[in-house]
């Protein structure tokens, strides 16, 4: 087993231990694997393990429940998983089997999948809350209730069933919100091959090229840097596609005069990047163009020094509304009190959506944003994006021409740490002149 495998097992081994310390004895925590998709006919798309369960297992394969008894003499972490099969490994690869499960992954006792209904229903005797995803898995769902069922009706022989259902994912989602020294090592790799693969897009980029010349120059950087997957589909989005949030068509030529939008990052062991840049197609800025790019990098800078420990979430967003707004209406994009624009939320005909995110091993990550009725704190671990942007579409008669169809947004991975923040992302260009230069090189 490698140094880095090594690592991160027993980081599925730590927090296996802070769930059950959390679950307590006498409960039962249960959660399933994602199941393989079909994409057409007999293909399946490629498997894509749920966050949640890869958080606690490492475990990439489908068709597996992984159960968690604390306290129980036979062991407390159970894996149930397919068995390995060697006419099966000649079609599809080796799978770990139960015996991998056990000395590969941690499990302190392993089953056949096939025997859930037979083996699963005896460990919720007896047991007082189940610790479970409710509403995710349909079909899991509907088996859990069964077997409880099942126990309900054996009370006369002194059996108990469970009497409350609590949300795992509650627990699980706070577990992941902070990151570990080794989740946010990951997450640092995944921001620079992703910063390569954005400084290769401007360096391959010229009148002609159509978006997906670019997307597959993306894609050849996360690849060849061993990352297989992006962590969402990469928006590639010249001109007044730059103008549509989740463009990813990412089909049209590219023109002189135009910007390109690119929002990509890459995967790396489950953990995502979520960068986006904003550039000329031809490598200089016009003058509009420069004016609404520079106003988001300074809404974004701006925003950026208010992440630091014991800062509401609220707090960079809001900083970065009123940087926009005063600039639109120097810019004259709009007109009227700053404060009173700001209370109306006038901005948002040209920003529209929050200035950042949780991100982790989903890119759109877990946890809560509020605590009570309370923006929550930021903390140190916690990983977010900061990402203004001001988009001016071509029918909008309102503004003078020479703004319509001007699309920009400017996103960096941000994590909190003790004395502030750092950029994890900052190596991409993000002033006008690095970025003209990088392109005229």
């Amino acid at each position: 087993m490698t140094e880095k495998m090594t690592i991160m097992h027993n980081e599925h081994k730590r927090r296996r231990k802070q769930l059950m310390r959390t679950v307590g004895r006498g409960n039962i925590a249960i959660i399933a694997s994602a199941s393989a998709t079909v994409r057409n006919n007999d293909v399946e798309h490629p498997y894509r393990q749920n966050s949640d369960f890869f958080y606690l297992s490492g475990f990439a394969e489908p068709d597996a429940v992984a159960v968690f008894i604390p306290g129980r003499k036979q062991g407390e972490y159970i894996l149930f998983c397919r068995e390995f099969d060697e006419k099966k490994a000649l079609w599809t690869g080796k799978n770990a089997g139960l015996h991998g499960a056990r000395t590969v992954y941690g499990a302190d006792d392993a089953f056949p999948i096939d025997d859930l209904d037979e083996i699963l229903p005896r460990m919720l005797e007896n047991r007082a809350r189940v610790y479970y995803p409710m509403g995710r898995d349909t079909e899991m769902d509907q088996r859990l209730m069964e077997w409880v069922n099942q126990l309900r009706q054996q009370s006369r022989g002194g059996v108990h069933a469970p009497v409350e259902f609590v949300s795992l994912e509650h627990l699980l989602h706070e577990m992941r919100l902070q990151k570990s020294a080794a989740e946010i090592q990951l997450m640092r790799q995944a921001a620079k091959i992703s910063a390569q693969a954005h400084i290769r897009a401007m360096q391959t980029c010229r009148p002609g090229l159509h978006e997906y010349h670019i997307e597959a120059e993306l894609m050849h950087e996360f690849m060849r840097s061993g990352l297989r997957f992006p962590a969402y589909p990469p928006i590639v989005a010249g001109g007044k596609n730059a103008c549509i949030l989740h463009y990813t068509n990412n089909a049209d030529e590219l023109k002189e005069g135009d910007l390109l939008l690119i929002d990509a990052g890459a995967e790396h062991q489950y953990y995502a990047a979520d960068v986006t840049r904003t550039f000329p197609v031809s490598g200089r800025f016009s003058e509009p163009q420069r004016a609404i790019y520079q106003l988001v990098l300074d809404a974004q800078q701006a925003a950026i020094k208010k992440v630091r420990p014991g800062a509401r979430w609220n707090e960079p967003h809001d900083t970065a509304v009123r940087v926009l707004t005063k600039g639109l209406v120097k810019l004259g994009l709009l007109r009227g009190p700053v404060p009173k624009l700001i209370k109306d939320e006038a901005y948002k005909i040209f920003y529209m959506h929050k200035t950042g995110h949780w991100l982790g091993m989903d890119v759109h990550d877990v946890g809560e944003y509020k605590a009570g009725n309370q923006w929550r704190r930021l903390e140190p671990g916690m990983v977010l994006t900061v990402e203004p942007g001001l988009y001016i579409p071509e029918p909008c008669k309102r503004v003078a021409k020479k703004w319509r169809g001007i699309g920009v947004r400017i996103e960096d991975d941000v994590l909190v740490t003790k004395n502030g923040c750092e950029v994890l992302s900052a190596d991409v260009p993000r002033t006008i002149a690095e970025i003209e230069q990088l392109m005229q090189a």
